[in-house]
C-alpha cells in the first residue's frame, strides 16, 4: 500500500491537481466490461453536462469533505450520498459556476469564501451524465441550511479516510438480472458508492500521481447475491 498523503492545504492541492497525472476520464462501470457507459456516445444518446463541487473544508484536525444526503422522495438517486452539484444550465458560463451555484442552493453556505483549485477528469454515469468534478477549498463552515426539496442532510468526512486506498472497494450486486460492479467507500454508518465513490477514487489517483506515487487498485469485495 502507498504511504499516506501528506497534510493537505489549498496550495498543495492546487499544485497536485495541476501536475501531470495520466488519470483518464472514468465512468460508473468502466471496469465492469459491460460496455454500458462506453456505449453512450455511440448509441445516439448525448451525455448531459453536469458539475459537482469536491469541497475540502479547513478543520483543526485536518481537512474534511462535504457531502449531501439526498431526500427520499426524489425521482433519481433518492436517499443516496452525493457531492453538491447538478446539471449545467443555459445561463451557466462555466462548469465552475454550475458547481458553486448548486452548492449554494443545496447547502446554503457562502460560496464567495470558496477558493476553486482545479478540476478532475470528467466522469460519465449510467444515467447519461458527463460530470465535471470541480475541486475547491473552504474555510471552516459554521452551519448548513440544506434545501429540504433536495437534501435531507449535509455532513463531512475526513479527507484522510477518503484518500486512504485501503478504504476503496469495488463491490458487486445483482441488478435487473445482471451482475453489476461499482465503487464503494463505506464510512461509519454512511455508504458512499457509485459515481460519488468513483470520483473519490479518481481524486486519490490524481493526488498520488502528483507526488509520483502509484495509488494502486481498489480492493475488490465479494459479490452480493441480493438486489
Amino acid at each position: 500500500m502507498p504511504a499516506a498523503l501528506p497534510d493537505l492545504d489549498a496550495a498543495l492541492l492546487r499544485r497536485l491537481l495541476a501536475a501531470p497525472h495520466g488519470v483518464d476520464a472514468a465512468g460508473d462501470h468502466g471496469f465492469a466490461d459491460d460496455g454500458e457507459t462506453a456505449a453512450f456516445p455511440a448509441n445516439g444518446r448525448a451525455l448531459k453536462p453536469a458539475a459537482v463541487l469536491v469541497l475540502f473544508i479547513d478543520r483543526p484536525g485536518g481537512p474534511t469533505m462535504l457531502f449531501t444526503q439526498r431526500t427520499a422522495h426524489l425521482t433519481d438517486h433518492a436517499g443516496q450520498i452525493s457531492f453538491p452539484g447538478g446539471r449545467v444550465e443555459d445561463g451557466d458560463a462555466h462548469v465552475t459556476e454550475t458547481a458553486l451555484r448548486e452548492t449554494r442552493e443545496e447547502t446554503g453556505i457562502d460560496v464567495s469564501a470558496i477558493e476553486v483549485l482545479g478540476e478532475l477528469p470528467y466522469y460519465t454515469t449510467g444515467t447519461g451524465y458527463r460530470i465535471t468534478p470541480v475541486v475547491a477549498w473552504s474555510p471552516a463552515v459554521s452551519a448548513y441550511q440544506p434545501d429540504p426539496t433536495e437534501v435531507s442532510e449535509c455532513f463531512e468526512v475526513p479527507v484522510q479516510f477518503l484518500t486512504d486506498v485501503r478504504n476503496h472497494r469495488i463491490e458487486q450486486a445483482m441488478y435487473k438480472g445482471r451482475l453489476r460492479s461499482y465503487y464503494a467507500i463505506p464510512y461509519l454508518q454512511r455508504y458512499i458508492w457509485g459515481a460519488t465513490a468513483g470520483m473519490l477514487v479518481s481524486l486519490t489517483r490524481v493526488l498520488y500521481a502528483g507526488l509520483g506515487i502509484d495509488a494502486g487498485p481498489p480492493v475488490r469485495a465479494a459479490a452480493d447475491s441480493g438486489g
